[in-house]
């Protein structure tokens, strides 16, 4: 199969934007009647092997770049050293799933209502084949997701041995811990299984955890939250519905909220913690479950998914000290003090990206539609306009855009999920999309496990004054 022959297609889907034109790279509109999406991974793998075979004959000892101590010592950061298929983050356009913008997707990907936010399961479909999926298609999957959610008593039984009070995530985590006792990869590799067979047990396992931690997810919501009144898995909707419906919202513009939140935080390539922890503990052949909840620990941290609650903890503490209308002046001179104290201010800035993140973009829009009165809404939107400057002529920050961080925590808030402690569980549901997607690839394409180098001061030293002599 040629996958750039439904180009065409695709382009005359989004109106012949240039944009898309010059970006699509493997990429082709779904044009098969097959609704099974191992069956279309099982087409698409044989070409894709081949495909990285001639790229390591032959370009194999092309070089990337220089590795310079400040790379080593800076947590490697512009150092190119990972391939990671489903998406690329560039540092002026922001994340491409397969070759599509955030824009691109929520035009191509198929939505539960027309005009609306696209599914999860569509981008799910995208990921793993590069193909823009088909309505049908995206139903068929959808269903099989919820084939697939039916968690076992033992996990919540495991949740349930620690205190109520212990952060979700380490509830979570603990839940996916759990998942792991009926991993269908760990059962293969036990009795033996040829290693051109490993991506096969990997998509059981994969697309069954994408479909139990919703549930999982929810247990603790409403373990912690809600006095343990659980509720069950409606039939009838798709995954992001359903994921608001388990945690208690059926409002319809909070179920879109929840369809556009896991899209846009599902994959962010390969060098976040997250993503790059699932990778690296996935590449000596963990089963997906463990890869999973070691990337979950990752994403705990503050300087990674935790800062999604600090974001709406510190708004509100703006509203505490200044009042919901807050003068421009005021807002200068509380976000000066945050910074005076030593502390950052959530929301801003981005490891890799150089201009405003398109996942807080694609959240405005959301909000001008949805909410546009809201009073933080109103807050976060002064913040876009009196922080960047701010951070600009402090002169310690190469980004200080606002990155997705800034806003998600204010649209939950505004429907109900007003518990900031929770919202990084929010985004380790979203991630088990994407990073569920590059384990199978990494299978299936037969990737090794990863060994970096490392070195002592003492080395670098020493190398550097040979180099200097």
């Amino acid at each position: 199969m040629a996958f750039l022959r439904s180009v065409s297609k695709l382009r005359s889907r989004l109106g012949q934007q240039s944009s898309l034109r010059d970006s699509v790279r493997w990429l082709q509109t779904q044009t098969s009647s097959d609704l099974d999406l191992h069956s279309q991974l099982k087409e698409l793998i044989p070409e894709q092997q081949e495909r990285l075979k001639k790229l390591k004959a032959e370009h194999g000892k092309v070089q990337l770049g220089n590795i310079t101590v400040d790379m080593v010592i800076g947590g490697m950061r512009g150092m190119t050293g990972l391939l990671w298929e489903t998406s690329l983050l560039d540092p002026d356009e922001g994340i491409r799933f397969r070759g599509l913008s955030i824009p691109e997707c929520q035009k191509v990907l198929p939505a539960a209502k027309p005009g609306g936010e696209p599914l999860p399961e569509g981008l799910l479909w995208l990921l793993l084949t590069g193909k823009v999926p088909s309505k049908e298609q995206v139903d068929a999957l959808s269903s099989e997701l919820r084939s697939r959610a039916k968690v076992p008593d033992y996990v919540f039984k495991a949740i349930d041995a620690l205190p109520v009070g212990a952060h979700p995530m380490t509830q979570f985590t603990t839940g996916v811990m759990a998942l792991q006792v009926k991993s269908e990869f760990s059962k293969a590799y036990d009795k033996g299984i040829p290693k051109s067979k490993y991506w096969e047990p990997t998509y059981e396992d994969s697309l069954s955890l994408i479909a139990q931690v919703p549930v999982v997810a929810s247990y603790v919501y409403r373990r912690i939250y809600k006095d343990g009144k659980i509720i069950p898995v409606d039939d009838s909707l798709d995954y992001g519905a359903n994921f608001a419906h388990l945690l208690g919202f059926d409002d319809h513009k909070m179920q879109e909220l929840m369809r556009l939140y896991v899209t846009i935080h599902s994959d962010h390539e390969g060098g976040n913690v997250s993503a790059h922890t699932g990778h690296l503990v996935a590449s000596a052949l963990s089963d997906p479950y463990l890869s999973f909840a070691a990337a979950l620990n990752g994403l705990a941290g503050p300087l990674h998914g935790l800062a999604n609650q600090e974001v709406l903890l510190w708004i509100k503490s703006v509203v505490d000290e200044c009042g919901e209308n807050i003068t421009t002046e005021q807002l200068k001179d509380y976000i000066w003090k945050t910074l005076n104290s030593g502390k950052v201010v959530p929301g801003f800035g981005h490891g890799v990206l150089r201009k405003t993140d398109p996942r807080y973009t694609c959240q405005r829009e959301f909000a001008l539609k949805h909410m546009p009165d809201d009073p933080l809404f109103q807050l976060v939107s002064k913040l876009y306009d009196v922080v960047p400057p701010i951070l600009t002529e402090l002169g310690k920050v190469k980004n200080p855009w606002p990155n997705v961080d800034a806003h998600s925590g204010v649209l939950l808030n505004h429907f109900g999920l007003t518990e900031a402690r929770y919202f990084t569980v929010l985004f380790g549901v979203s991630r088990s999309i994407g990073i569920g997607s590059q384990l199978i690839w990494d299978r299936a394409l037969g990737l090794p496990l990863e060994r970096p180098k490392s070195v002592t001061m003492e080395s670098l030293e020493s190398y550097c004054k040979k180099a200097a002599s």
